[in-house]
């Protein structure tokens, strides 16, 4: 199973104290980002916080974000007056100073640290609790993940699949391409007799030798596209591994192009660059 690095998972527990509530948010990244948000009473959490994701994720930047509600509302809640007079006066200093000060917003003195104060022995006595949750909303979120890298995978193989079809596409048109080439051959070479040059004719030969060989390139598309299907059943962290064929199936794609002597062949390359293309973009998700 592969595992992409964008999801979502929410989860929350009541309990007789508080109700926690962790939020976490994966997006793709190249390493694994761990950014906690956490209440101050909280702070000491950070350390294990990081220590389980870097257990339960491998890749992706991934937000973590605890809320929690006190039961009985703010009746155990005591404002520190001190500090409100303190920044009472630091506000109407900047507001001398300022032609046009917005209201001070008193929700925004509540949320300033140390402002309220109350129950930190009763939430010191959360933390477990707030961890084992954090166990939960970890699985969820590498379930999420695990949804949407099978969805990602069905979108890979329909991709891998029109690969497939273009290189059948490509060798199908070989034979009426040699013909052509042929028949330039025995045109130019009648050019040569008719002006012999010997140097020239041997020239003429070496690129159209060159240009004929498509071969290998789409032997290496076949073989890059039955990597690429090993790796999904595989499963893991194949992220990395998935970004480098599809560079060198674009590669493939590219020189296939280059060596492109008919509308057929050309036709054929343009397509598989936009189908390797869409893949590449899907691949940077997977973790």
């Amino acid at each position: 199973m592969i595992h992409s690095m964008t999801a979502f998972a929410r989860v929350e527990k009541r309990l007789d104290a508080a109700t926690l509530i962790w939020e976490l948010k994966s997006v793709n990244h190249r390493y694994l980002e761990v950014s906690p948000r956490l209440p101050d009473a909280f702070r000491d959490l950070e350390g294990p916080l990081r220590e389980q994701c870097r257990k339960a994720l491998g890749r992706g930047k991934v937000e973590v974000g605890l809320r929690y509600q006190l039961k009985g509302g703010d009746g155990n809640l005591s404002l520190n007056e001190e500090l409100v007079q303190q920044l009472a006066v630091a506000a109407r200093r900047v507001g001398d100073i300022m032609l046009h000060p917005a209201p001070v917003d008193v929700a925004e003195i509540l949320r300033f640290p140390g402002v309220l104060q109350g129950m930190e022995t009763d939430l010191s006595g959360l933390g477990k609790a707030a961890l084992a949750l954090l166990d939960e909303g970890l699985k969820a979120l590498a379930e999420a993940r695990a949804r949407e890298g099978e969805i990602l995978a069905g979108l890979l193989e329909e991709r891998l699949a029109g690969v497939l079809v273009q290189v059948e596409r490509v060798r199908a048109a070989l034979p009426g391409i040699l013909d052509n080439l042929r028949d330039k051959l025995k045109k130019r070479v009648e050019e040569v007799i008719a002006s012999p040059d010997p140097q020239r004719l041997e020239q003429e030969i070496v690129i159209l030798a060159q240009k004929m060989d498509v071969a290998e390139e789409l032997d290496r598309l076949i073989a890059h596209v039955g990597e690429v299907r090993r790796s999904l059943s595989d499963g893991g962290q194949i992220g990395r591994r998935l970004d480098f064929l599809m560079q060198e199936l674009n590669r493939e794609a590219n020189t296939l192009g280059s060596k492109s002597i008919d509308t057929e062949t050309t036709q054929a390359a343009v397509e598989l660059k936009v189908l390797i293309e869409q893949m590449r973009e899907q691949v940077q998700n997977i973790e």
